[in-house]
Formats: structure tokens, C-alpha cells, sequence
């Protein structure tokens, strides 16, 4: 069975729910797709790492969605929601993707 990195999974969550949100024009499914890539890492975090790690990292996806709105009033949606991704995913990938 192939494994996915946790840090792409959560990097594809705030991604692929802001994109299904903008595109579907219903916030609600982008959060059912934010919400579901979110609870996927988070199992894989506590699996890997344990229940501390997971919650810190959970809290750090949250933050950076909700981050995202803000910053993108300063660099625009798009943007916005790539460095915030790519922040959960460079947190991800240090903390638990890249120990063996």
C-alpha cells in the first residue's frame, strides 16, 4: 500500500477546499473537503507521531485556515492560501514525515 505523506495530504486539504469553495460557489462543500483532508492527516499525525503531535498539528492546519483570510485581504486568495498550505506542509514534513 502506497503512503502518502501527511504533509501532502494536509497541503491538498487547504488547497482543494478553498478550490472547491471558490469553484462550487458553496463554502459548505469546501469545508466538508478541508474538514475530511484535515481529519486524514490528523489520524496519520497521531499514528506516526502520537496524540500531542496530532493535536499540535491539528491546531496548526485550523490556524492556518483561518490565517488565510486575513493575509489574503494582503496578497490576495490565491496566494494567500498556497503560503499558508505550504506552511502546514513544511510543519508536517519536519515534524513527523521526515523521521523513519
Amino acid at each position: 500500500m502506497v503512503r502518502v505523506p501527511t504533509a501532502m495530504v494536509a497541503a491538498t486539504g487547504l488547497v482543494g477546499g478553498y478550490a472547491v469553495a471558490r469553484w462550487t460557489k458553496k463554502r459548505p462543500l469546501g469545508g466538508v473537503a478541508l474538514a475530511a483532508a484535515g481529519a486524514v492527516a490528523a489520524r496519520e499525525w497521531q499514528r506516526k507521531a502520537g496524540n500531542v503531535t496530532a493535536a499540535a498539528l491539528s491546531g496548526v492546519y485550523v490556524a492556518a485556515f483561518a490565517g488565510s483570510h486575513p493575509l489574503a485581504k494582503k496578497i490576495g486568495a490565491w496566494p494567500s492560501v498556497f503560503a499558508v498550505a505550504g506552511g502546514v506542509a513544511a510543519a508536517s514534513w519536519a515534524v513527523v514525515d521526515r523521521r523513519k
